[in-house]
């Protein structure tokens, strides 16, 4: 479905990306590991337009979109779920949601996706004319999700859902995570520093070190793999991931 090849990108004059090649195959769960600084976010950002890369070729079901601009890439079909939720704190649940649907025009449709939305989502449904600021982490996450999921994308991409949230609501949203790609068909690329949680929903992986992919395969092979248990499972001579 989805094909990176040998992308570089940069922030001015410093490189974050060198020659990253990966691919997500439809149906999949692809988790994207790496420290802080690894590039896994300028990846996403790559994909859904927001960064150009320099060099390389973005390719979604055989069409070339490295240079489409980010709406062009949401009505392809890629919905990018940010770090940091950046829910709109003026509007409501169902506001935040409907947003997420910018591009759509049958009004039934979205309805019958809200709808969908509040049987994944519980807690939106009593909150849905609650401001997306009151909202716990949680929820904020959820909702977030929620909004990405109202473009129906084919693909979704998400950007460390688990930044801030205790462990148990960690849990919860990689549930989730399990559930849009099993029962919804949607396929995931899901950046994260939690290895473990994201290994544990996800088919296969890659690991991000400074911009480069130095490690790739099956989740259970990279949750075995030394290097990988050493470096963010918490294995001896622990490196922070943080």
């Amino acid at each position: 479905m989805l094909k990176l090849n040998n992308i570089a990108a940069a922030y001015g004059k410093v490189t974050a990306l060198h020659s990253v090649s990966l691919e997500v195959k439809q149906g999949e769960v692809v988790a994207l590991l790496g420290a802080n600084g690894a590039g896994k976010s300028t990846t996403l950002r790559a994909i859904s337009g927001l960064v150009q890369p320099t060099q390389g070729e973005i390719r979604l079901d055989g069409k070339s979109i490295h240079k489409l601009a980010p709406e062009a890439i949401v009505r392809a079909g890629i919905s990018h779920v940010p770090e940091g939720r950046r829910i709109f704190p003026g509007l409501t649940v169902t506001e935040n949601m409907r947003l997420g649907a910018a591009i759509r025009r049958d009004a039934r449709g979205i309805a019958e996706d809200m709808d969908k939305m509040f049987e994944l989502f519980p807690d939106l449904r009593r909150l849905r004319d609650a401001l997306g600021w009151t909202l716990s982490g949680g929820q904020q996450q959820m909702l977030a999700i929620a909004r990405g999921l109202m473009a129906r994308p084919k693909l979704l991409l998400m950007d460390e859902p688990s930044l801030g949230l205790a462990p148990i609501v960690v849990q919860q949203v990689f549930q989730t995570v399990k559930e849009i790609n099993e029962s919804m068909g949607t396929t995931v690329l899901v950046v994260e520093q939690n290895a473990s949680i994201a290994l544990s929903v996800a088919h296969r992986g890659y690991v991000l070190e400074t911009g480069r992919v130095v490690l790739e395969g099956a989740a259970q092979d990279l949750l075995r793999n030394p290097e990988v248990r050493e470096a963010y499972l918490g294995g001896k001579g622990h490196r922070s991931a943080g």
